[in-house]
């Protein structure tokens, strides 16, 4: 028996359901909207109490997973889909994992006006469940698409959808790892904060224009923000932000440009898993260029137990998120493609003075939970009333051009060898050719081993040749003794002068 607001809804689906074509609706009035209006709006809302968006009916709310995917958007009745405009715009629906929906205008002629929440530009399975429609309802993100590789198809290149989440891919990848706009108080025993987009302005773009402008209302109890995301899809996608933040109070515990990501598992804790698969994970290192011109290599981690670890510097030259890995049978998986997602480089648009490039890595058992997070900490807490601002690029796609003329890390593998019952562990790095290795053993002669630990012992290590990657290994010994953790780095020198990647590791037991 249907319930009187079931059936009002199924009467609503009816009349949304007549405008067969429809493009979306819009709501209210115009009114004038530019950057300098988007930053007094923050500023004026962070003077009063947080207020967050309205919620969603409570049977959009309880939806499962599987009923929340029974309903999807009709890409055919998208945002400028009979238009020449070079980019078109879909939208997700509310429920499950977001109960409150987000407001999206379009700006066209220094004018924005809403849109409305139409259900009628949605498909449904025939076992998707019977909903109830107000005007409560609002989408809960955006998908933009673009002409990337076929002229008339129109295919997918960034996602903004949960909280200050989005993400995007170069052209040909799978989705991957995330973006935030904004982290607050990440691993602290407190609990973390997260802020909301809780409005939206997309730019009408004109035909032939390149590069999609997108405007973003950030809000929560503690901080308000103006964003605005020049995106131009490729490989990479390129991603210029800019930010200004106007904290509510102050702010000791703040991430900037935060990356989100997924470590399962690799070479380094592989007996850990009963997988048939050789690695899974959506990014395999950090990779810092800091302010001192050092490119380190941290490889990523899935410990037993939290851990954060903080990567002091001043002026960093940029940080991100890495996916090495790329031939199918690194993994072999023929689902996941992991070897397909994207790495993520965040490139400061000016001196972030003195704070961390922090990385945070939490236990996991399952592929499907993300459990990396990384994003730089100014040292300096925000202070409540104040206006900070700064810009960054981001690139999605291949790991950016190399800032240092160094040897990558390939490669870590840790593990016992041939003797299981020792105290040491075995690690070896492997290192991508490189001029500087030369031609012959008598080369890797010249080359000097630098190997240190926090807590434990390291051996000199030994060096040389991997026919299989065509660079070189450096192998040594790790004995713990007492220790429960510490961090390992290692690289070589030649004439002074580094000539790999540092490499660093936080090492658990």
């Amino acid at each position: 028996m249907l319930t009187r607001r079931a059936a009002l809804g199924l009467m609503a689906a009816a009349a949304f359901a007549s405008r067969a074509g429809a493009v979306p609706m819009f709501k209210g009035e115009k009114k004038p909207f530019s950057r300098a209006w988007l930053e007094a709006e923050a500023k004026r809302l962070s003077r009063r109490d947080y207020k967050p968006m309205g919620l969603v009916p409570q049977e959009w709310r309880d939806l499962t997973y599987d009923q929340y995917r029974k309903i999807w958007f009709n890409s055919q009745k998208g945002l400028w889909t009979d238009t020449p405009r070079p980019f078109k715009v879909d939208f997700f629906h509310p429920g499950l994992y977001f109960p409150r929906p987000v407001d999206i205008a379009i700006v066209e002629d220094g004018e924005a006006q809403s849109l409305a929440f139409d259900f009628s530009l949605f498909d449904k399975s025939d076992k998707a469940p019977l909903l109830p429609l107000d005007d409560t309802l609002g989408y809960s993100g955006l998908r933009l698409r673009h002409e990337l590789r076929e002229k008339g198809k129109f295919e997918e290149f960034a996602v903004f959808q949960g909280a200050s989440y989005f993400r995007a891919i170069g052209t040909g990848q799978n989705y991957g790892l995330s973006a935030r706009g904004l982290a607050i108080d990440t691993a602290k025993g407190t609990g973390e904060e997260f802020p909301d987009f809780t409005h939206f302005w997309l730019e009408a773009p004109d035909p032939g224009d390149r590069m999609m402008k997108v405007h973003a209302l950030l809000d929560s109890p503690s901080v308000t923000g103006a964003y605005s995301f020049r995106i131009t899809p490729g490989l990479p996608a390129e991603m210029e932000v800019e930010a200004v933040l106007y904290p509510r109070k102050d702010l000791d515990h703040v991430g900037l440009a935060p990356l989100t990501s997924m470590f399962l598992f690799d070479e380094t804790n592989r007996a850990r898993f009963d997988d048939f698969r050789s690695a899974v994970h959506d990014s395999e290192g950090l990779m810092i260029h800091n302010g001192a011109g050092e490119l380190l290599w941290r490889p990523l981690g899935n410990p037993r137990t939290l851990q954060v670890s903080s990567f002091v510097d001043e002026g960093p030259q940029g940080f991100g998120l890495m996916q090495r890995a790329r031939r199918s049978e690194d993994f072999a998986d023929l689902e996941a493609h992991y070897h397909n997602r994207p790495s993520l480089w965040i490139t400061p648009g000016e001196d972030w003075g003195r704070g961390t490039v922090t990385l945070v890595e939490i236990p996991s058992e399952k592929e499907i939970y993300d459990n990396i997070v990384a994003y730089w900490r100014p040292r300096e807490p925000l202070a409540r009333g104040s206006e900070h601002r700064f810009t960054y690029r981001m690139d999605w796609g291949a790991e950016p051009p190399r800032p240092r003329d160094v040897a990558t890390v390939l490669n870590t593998r840790i593990g016992k060898g041939y003797d299981k019952k020792v105290p040491y562990q075995i690690i070896t790095i492997d290192f991508a050719d490189h001029p500087a290795f030369g031609d012959s053993e008598e080369d890797l002669d010249t080359l000097v081993r630098s190997i240190s630990t926090v807590r434990g012992e390291v051996t000199e290590g030994v060096l040389q040749r991997n026919p299989g990657t065509g660079g070189v290994r450096l192998a040594f010994k790790y004995d713990p003794q007492e220790a429960m953790a510490s961090d390992l780095r290692a690289q070589l020198f030649k004439d002074g002068k580094s000539v790999t990647e540092v490499w660093l590791y936080r090492w658990t037991a």
